[in-house]
């Protein structure tokens, strides 16, 4: 399996060298020169894998089809390492839980950091590690979080042998909660930058340094955010679970619900689509910074500034530049890396959107790709929360509950089951579920007390120069 860039460079490069590097060297993203596909007599064997085998077997199954440069006896042993019941509190791994007729919750978030990156993260450090030992060398890597990235990078980094991990993140906009799970870790490899501005800033500044090809050779700069091809495909694997738990036979249907603000997430379900796994429709589902929900709406893309990202109860969707949406978009398109780059780059930059409602192509968002959207506001959070917790007894957290919402709207024949990807634990959000239900959700053990560890992080401005000198100084 070779991969191309989204915007056309030439090179064709195999799994292990896109893991360690990232963006392609013309800006792009790389996607898969094809999509395997999957048909009934897999998806049969692979129900039966997952029942009867689990979580693990399964991942290694789908991931076979894409990684083709580590040993398959190795691969599989990197899976079996990942996905344990020691590591994510459930041999199930990713359960799903029904919360009424054709309504369902599929449990991400019981990994080491409660919330859903862990399901990739943990895997991508295991494969970081595996790779810089056979090459002999080391990897910095450079991410940007509005909440949850962060500490789900920094946990499963923690301790890697020729890794260290340097964290921007939007200066006060993520919840306390968050904040100490990332600040209070000592670690000697773990650096954590605090930029005044908002999560779009700090991911400007990671594409700036990884476009700066001379710097990133130099400095051997990596990535953990969804840019990152290795971490999308793990995430792939949670919807083949997910239909395979929310059904009996193959040929029946589901849709899935997915908060979203980077289209990370989202654009996992859409690889497993073009798969062949039988999905109808994919709900993004946004708050009230709603750039894509615009989209799918009036297919205008219209990037905000940060003076007009809101900071809302949701904060890890506080998104208003989707990077991972330009892999869709390449695929909408026709795969024309030309026309892509155009829009992602010379339009962008000079307009701040771009618009293809006119072309006939936009359509295909919905009839040919199952796109669908919605939109969530604070009010609708508090009034989400409360209706789980007095019908169904859950108390979800605030990304979930902007998910859930949708897919209440969005929901289709009962015989369709329609599947929300919950995003995170509660805790992680506790002033506004007290907001909501009048008290705190349950705290895990092991954060007691997180709020008042000391705290390791460098306030800094916005500015490249200044992210980049922080790496130099503390590199040998």
């Amino acid at each position: 399996m070779k991969y191309l860039s989204t915007r056309g460079h030439a090179d064709r490069k195999r799994f292990c060298e896109i893991l360690l590097e990232g963006l392609a060297p013309d800006g792009g993203l790389y996607l898969p020169e094809h999509y395997p596909q999957v048909d009934d007599a897999t998806l049969t064997r692979w129900r039966s894998v997952y029942h009867e085998q689990g979580y693990a077997e399964l991942a290694f199954e789908v991931l076979s089809l894409y990684i083709d440069d580590i040993p398959a006896a190795d691969l599989k042993a990197l899976c079996h390492k990942t996905y344990t019941a020691e590591v994510f509190g459930t041999g199930e791994i990713v359960p799903l839980r029904h919360l009424e007729d054709g309504l369902w919750l599929e449990a991400l978030s019981n990994g080491p950091t409660l919330a859903f990156k862990d399901m990739a993260m943990q895997l991508l450090g295991n494969l970081f590690e595996y790779e810089l030992a056979r090459r002999g060398e080391e990897l910095n890597i450079l991410g940007a979080t509005s909440g949850d990235t962060g500490s789900a990078a920094e946990y499963a980094m923690r301790g890697k042998q020729g890794v260290r991990v340097f964290m921007t993140s939007p200066h006060g906009r993520m919840s306390p909660f968050q904040q100490a799970q990332m600040f209070s870790l000592q670690d000697e490899n773990i650096h954590n930058l605090a930029v005044e501005g908002v999560f779009d800033d700090c991911q400007d500044i990671v594409k700036a340094v990884s476009n700066d090809l001379e710097f990133k050779r130099k400095y051997k700069i990596g990535t953990v955010n969804s840019i990152n091809w290795a971490r999308l495909l793990a995430q792939v694997v949670y919807y083949f679970a997910g239909y395979i738990q929310a059904t009996e036979q193959n040929a029946q249907k589901v849709s899935f619900t997915v908060p979203s603000g980077n289209f990370g997430n989202v654009c996992a379900g859409h690889v497993a689509r073009m798969m062949g796994l039988p999905i109808e429709r994919l709900v993004v589902a946004t708050n009230e910074n709603d750039v894509l929900d615009e989209f799918f709406r009036t297919g205008v893309y219209r990037v905000r500034g940060s003076a007009d990202t809101h900071e809302t109860s949701s904060p890890s969707m506080d998104i208003s530049k989707a990077s991972n949406f330009e892999r869709f978009v390449f695929d909408l398109l026709g795969r024309d890396a030309a026309r892509t780059k155009s829009l992602f780059g010379e339009q962008l930059s000079s307009q701040g959107r771009f618009d293809l409602s006119a072309d006939p192509l936009f359509a295909q968002a919905a009839s040919r790709y199952g796109f669908a959207s919605g939109r969530s506001t604070h009010a609708d959070r508090l009034a989400t929360i409360r209706d789980n917790f007095t019908r169904h007894g859950v108390t979800i957290d605030t990304h979930t509950a902007d998910g859930v919402k949708v897919a209440l709207e969005q929901r289709g024949p009962a015989e369709v089951p329609m599947i929300v990807l919950e995003t995170a634990l509660p805790i992680k959000f506790a002033a506004t579920i007290a907001e909501a239900l009048g008290h705190e959700p349950e705290r895990p053990a092991r954060f007691e007390g997180i709020e008042a560890l000391p705290k390791k992080v460098q306030v800094i401005p916005a500015d490249v120069a200044v992210v980049k000198a922080y790496i130099e100084a503390h590199c040998p």
